[in-house]
């Protein structure tokens, strides 16, 4: 009987006592509507305990400098093995996070070039090497026998002196010429030299053949130039009168720049050794490093960066925009110090290989020439680096460079380089938690994705993935699927079993999705331009090939292609902050374009995007859409609040005067267990309701503040529909996919799709002018089939006001409702920047050369 992971009564969040047997080295998908309940089984339930029981097997000492996870709410769970998550939402946003530290790949390249580089002298290019008086005699003796030599000790370079006294001592040593600044020169003529001119002083040491038989008188010669210059010796060869020069050091033989003997941490950019001494390796002079100190669970106080950025920053939208960052003049961007730039591979440094697209790095590393000591050497750490660029590229990540900041990543990326780490790692008898990692990648590259994730299944591994992709279900071999619908009316198990299992059950709103017999569908006729084309000519930013594009205001946009083919270089670095120059007369940067035209009409301009809309804790989505401060205001104006004198600010868990003082309006308090869990307790004042006791006596219609925080987005709908300014927000959160969002949510809890959302939700609350220009970056992220229907139908009606909505886009089904597509390619990275197509999804389905035509088609033909 196959092994299996065992769950029993999971009820965390809004699960609902669900148990379910998961087959162990099986690709599983878990899907349904978004909020049912798929993260909450599969990290919050199955992941969280994995880690949980491998952090338990660890001494007491070990545990407590880790991060501690609480036991999640299941009767018990069977055949867990030890557990990774590669999850979208990461925190890192260091600066100095780059895609090659994050995959371990330039942590490779440090050690090729500290192993096989070759330094050079940064002002006169020449190979800085150390040499030995063996190595110069046996150069002399394999390459110029026969040749007579002068054996010359370089005493001076362009140093200014009189050098009475070396030219004494030269002349004790038995020395009688010496070629000082051009000429020939007797020492027993000689006294002093000018005492402020620079000098440049050979002398002579030796004048003879290169013959075997005199090969001890060389060596002896060698010697002693090589004493009396302090490691320097060059060698005349009179036929030619060219001249070569040997340092004992690693040095420049004309001036001396030395290198110290190389390791790894001479390429560092976070390192002292590597790192550029202006920027101190960040690659920028606008951010700002300071340290600060922290208070460990051990007591001890440990230093942790902190980043700033320097500059004025304007609000757009309530989301705050830094300045463009500018490259550090020293380094060039490079984060690198001059010696780490000065040392180089087949001609090229390493700054110069991080900055290709690891498609091209591949090919430079694969026609790599290396001979003698440095093949031995260098052959693993190339076919290493190799491996792990193979898996990345096969990813659809091959058009990223190993410079690019972590920080800059989309979600799908972050995650799929992870996921290629983990390709390279080889372990065994893992299992993987991945959250849709098919976000931002092209319909063309699942198939490389799913052949990657099957690998490690085939390792003896199982990898549990909570996806809405359907090319991914249909590749899994076990489906979850969780519903009826969202939040407390979600949390069941609906359907489990093979593909065709999941199409053939009635009650999986997903299998009928996947059967077909329900369909997104899509207009017959395309709306018909009537307001204008807005113009964009020659935008040339990151990998644009100077492309104009003519988009018809008044229509729904979809703008296409392969991952890295310049889609958000053209729209979100160049349209947008053109657009709202234009348009709000404040000046953004903006990548390189030469003319705007046709914007007249507009009268707004928003970007909708996935970033976070709060960054603490406090913050919620009733407060972010204007909910909250209605609710307050509604509260305040009650008869029992007047007659306490209660403002709506009393009605607020953030401030003093209306939330409980003893857990400051969390609600909860923290007691540290040291190398246990922390254990979070419900504040015994106030239960955990985040209010005073005065405030919770106020009440509307039987509720107070506290209850209706509690109410999911759905119930608060219903609660209050006499309210009609609150009831238009609360229908709009309902209407975008989000009525099981609870109003007294953390923002912080929110995914990147969900935080969209509620950013398109709050301007469909908006009286809409009709002459509004919206951006949306890929907001299907996270959607059910079910889910992006209500989205599409809610752009329509944007559009139908007389609005222009543009969306970035690889889902079909809302590429297909589009009335104009735009796509890029025809590739990623330096492959891509061109547009390929523009025109209607029919004339897309039709075009032989696109990458997305044929699931266009496909589409159009259900």
């Amino acid at each position: 009987m196959k092994n299996y992971i065992r769950v029993k009564g999971a009820n965390e969040h809004n699960l609902k006592n669900v148990s379910v047997d998961i087959p162990k080295n099986s690709l599983i998908v878990i899907t349904g509507l978004s909020g049912s309940g798929k993260s909450s089984l599969a990290f919050d339930t199955i992941y969280a305990e994995g880690q949980r029981r491998f952090l338990e097997g660890l001494s007491s000492f070990s545990r407590q400098y880790m991060i501690q996870f609480k036991k999640p709410d299941v009767e018990s769970i069977q055949g867990l093995t030890p557990a990774i998550a590669i999850e979208q939402k990461t925190n890192n946003t260091s600066p100095r996070s780059t895609v090659g530290t994050i995959t371990g790949v330039y942590d490779y390249l440090r050690l090729l070039y500290s192993k096989v580089g070759q330094p050079k002298c940064p002002d006169h290019n020449l190979d800085v090497k150390s040499s030995d008086v063996e190595t110069v005699l046996g150069q002399l003796l394999s390459q110029h026998l026969g040749q007579k030599i002068q054996i010359l000790a370089p005493v001076a370079n362009e140093k200014k002196g009189e050098f009475q006294k070396e030219i004494s001592y030269w002349q004790s040593k038995g020395f009688i010429r010496a070629y000082i600044d051009g000429a020939w020169v007797e020492l027993s003529e000689l006294t002093k030299l000018a005492k402020t001119k620079p000098h440049n002083i050979d002398v002579l040491v030796d004048q003879l053949p290169v013959e075997e038989k005199y090969s001890h008188r060389i060596k002896s010669s060698l010697n002693r130039a090589f004493d009396i210059a302090s490691g320097l010796v060059s060698v005349v060869y009179l036929e030619t009168n060219e001249k070569s020069l040997f340092s004992l050091d690693s040095s420049c033989p004309i001036c001396g720049y030395s290198f110290p003997e190389l390791d790894p941490n001479h390429f560092s950019f976070n390192n002292p050794r590597g790192a550029c001494e202006e920027c101190k390796g960040l690659g920028t002079t606008d951010i700002q490093e300071d340290t600060v100190l922290v208070d460990g669970m051990d007591g001890q106080k440990s230093q942790v960066a902190r980043f700033k950025y320097i500059g004025e920053t304007h609000s757009d939208e309530d989301d705050e925009v830094p300045v463009h960052l500018k490259a550090c003049e020293v380094c060039f961007g490079t984060r690198l110090n001059q010696k780490a730039r000065s040392v180089f591979v087949n001609q090229k440094n390493i700054a110069e290989l991080s900055m290709m697209s690891m498609t091209k790095l591949k090919d430079f590393l694969s026609n790599l020439k290396l001979s003698g000591r440095d093949l031995a050497v260098g052959e693993k750490i190339v076919k290493q680096i190799l491996s792990r660029l193979q898996y990345l590229e096969n990813i659809g990540a091959g058009y990223l460079s190993l410079s690019r900041t972590s920080s800059t990543l989309s979600g799908g990326e972050s995650q799929r380089i992870r996921l290629a780490t983990q390709l390279g790692a080889s372990m065994v008898g893992v299992l993987y938690v991945l959250d849709e990692p098919s976000i931002g990648l092209h319909p063309r590259d699942h198939h490389k994705l799913l052949r990657h994730l099957n690998e490690i299944k085939d390792r003896g591994n199982t990898i549990i993935v909570v996806e809405h992709d359907e090319e991914t279900m249909e590749s899994a071999d076990f489906i979850v699927d969780i519903g009826p619908r969202a939040g407390e009316f979600g949390g069941e198990i609906k359907a489990v079993g093979d593909l065709q299992s999941i199409k053939n059950n009635p009650e999986s709103l997903t299998g009928q999705y996947l059967s077909h017999v329900k369909k997104i569908p899509y207009p017959e006729t395309r709306r018909q331009k009537t307001k204008g084309d807005l113009i964009l000519n020659n935008a040339s930013g990151h990998n644009l090939k100077n492309v104009s594009v003519s988009l018809p205001l008044g229509q729904l946009i979809g703008v296409a292609g392969i991952s890295g083919s310049g889609k958000s270089t053209l729209i979100i670095d160049t349209l947008y902050p053109a657009l709202s120059e234009k348009v709000y007369g404040f000046k953004k940067f903006t990548e390189p374009y030469d003319l705007i035209s046709g914007y007249q009409s507009l009268d707004k301009v928003i970007q909708i995007n996935q970033s976070p809309i709060g960054r603490t804790p406090r913050s919620t989505p009733a407060t972010y859409v204007g909910l909250f401060p209605l609710i307050r205001d509604l509260f305040a104006r009650l008869p029992d609040a007047k007659i306490r004198g209660f403002k709506p600010g009393h009605f607020s868990f953030n401030v003093k005067g209306g939330r409980c003082e003893t857990c400051k309006g969390h609600g909860q308090v923290k007691i540290e267990m040291h190398f246990l869990t922390d254990v979070y307790v419900p504040c015994e004042e106030c239960r955990g309701r985040r209010y005073n006791s005065s405030v919770l006596t106020i009440k509307f219609k039987d509720q107070s503040i506290a209850d209706i925080l509690e109410m999911s987005v759905t119930e608060a709908k219903d609660f209050f529909k006499n309210q009609n300014q609150i009831y238009v927000k609360l229908k709009t959160l309902d209407e975008v996919g989000l009525g099981y969002l609870r109003l007294g949510q953390s923002s912080l809890t929110l995914s990147g799709g969900e935080a969209q959302r509620v950013k398109l939700s709050r301007e469909l609350s908006k009286r809409s002018t009709g002459k509004t220009f919206y951006i949306l970056d890929e907001p299907t992220t996270g959607l059910h089939f079910e889910d992006i229907k209500k989205l599409i139908e809610l752009l329509h009606r944007l559009v139908d006001q007389g609005n222009t909505v543009l969306v970035i886009e690889h889902n079909i089904d809302v590429l297909k409702n589009c009335d104009f597509i735009l796509e890029l390619g025809p590739e990623g990275g330096e492959m891509g920047g061109d547009i390929t197509f523009t025109g209607t999804p029919e004339e897309l389905a039709q075009d032989k050369k696109s990458f997305t035509a044929p699931f266009v088609k496909k589409a159009l033909s259900f």
